[in-house]
């Protein structure tokens, strides 16, 4: 924990220097920069992913391979394997499962202490409770990626389509999943952008996949051209019939 408060006292000894409108990256992994307008992270903002999973692990995985400090609050299935084997190094890995009912005030401290925080708030999260823990993450410069609902997030991700492959017909093992992840979000992350990954690939990282053919041809077909429609829009349908509880 002394490593963790020296960095706190480092970052916090940078705001003198520190104008407004500056944006401060922590980096991800390559195969999730285009997602980004700025190529990842930014520094002091809240990101949000739909739900907790392998996107979690791979957006962290690029800040702790970066040298970041990285805390998991309120998530108890956690698993320290599965984010070794993402890229997550696990000597800079702290992990609160229960935070308790005071949980805004753990997460606080957190976010004062660590570069990158995972948070999945055991409940909606009240505006004033945002705000407060919105106020703390920029004195901070940390990021703090949410698990689950968080209005007002820079960049809100989420995971429209899941196919895992490896199976045959009623034989063969899992190997990977390929999903499609879509961002959108306020200000330069306002335009959606989106990205076909393996969400984890077979060795458990994740890695850019190729856009499935069924895909490729709702946003090439016949009846899907020149009606100047997004092509979020246009391959929706493929989303609503490829999605897999997971």
């Amino acid at each position: 924990m002394n490593a963790v408060r020296e960095s706190a006292l480092r970052r916090a000894g940078q705001l003198r220097d520190r104008q407004p409108g500056d944006e401060e990256i922590v980096p991800v992994v390559p195969p999730l920069r285009t997602l980004f307008p700025a190529g990842g992270l930014v520094k002091g903002q809240v990101a949000a992913v739909d739900e907790y999973g392998a996107l979690c692990l791979a957006l962290m995985a690029g800040a702790s391979a970066a040298g970041a400090w990285c805390v998991v609050c309120g998530v108890p299935e956690f698993g320290v394997v599965a984010a070794a084997q993402a890229g997550v190094e696990p000597d800079r890995l702290l992990l609160v499962p229960d935070p308790g009912e005071d949980w805004a005030r753990v997460a606080a401290t957190l976010i004062g202490a660590c570069e990158f925080v995972l948070l999945r708030p055991p409940q909606p999260t009240a505006a004033r409770v945002r705000r407060r823990l919105e106020a703390t993450l920029w004195r901070g410069r940390g990021v703090l990626l949410v698990a689950g609902d968080w209005p007002g997030a820079r960049v809100r991700l989420q995971v429209v389509t899941r196919r895992w492959t490896g199976l045959g017909d009623g034989h063969g093992r899992l190997r990977a999943c390929q999903a499609e992840v879509v961002a959108e979000g306020r200000g330069a992350a306002g335009q959606p952008r989106a990205q076909w990954l393996l969400l984890p690939a077979p060795d458990g990282t994740v890695t850019a996949a190729e856009v499935p053919e069924e895909a490729m041809a709702a946003l090439t077909g016949p009846a899907h051209r020149s009606f100047g429609k997004p092509a979020l829009a246009r391959n929706q349908h493929v989303h609503d019939k490829g999605k897999l509880a997971l």
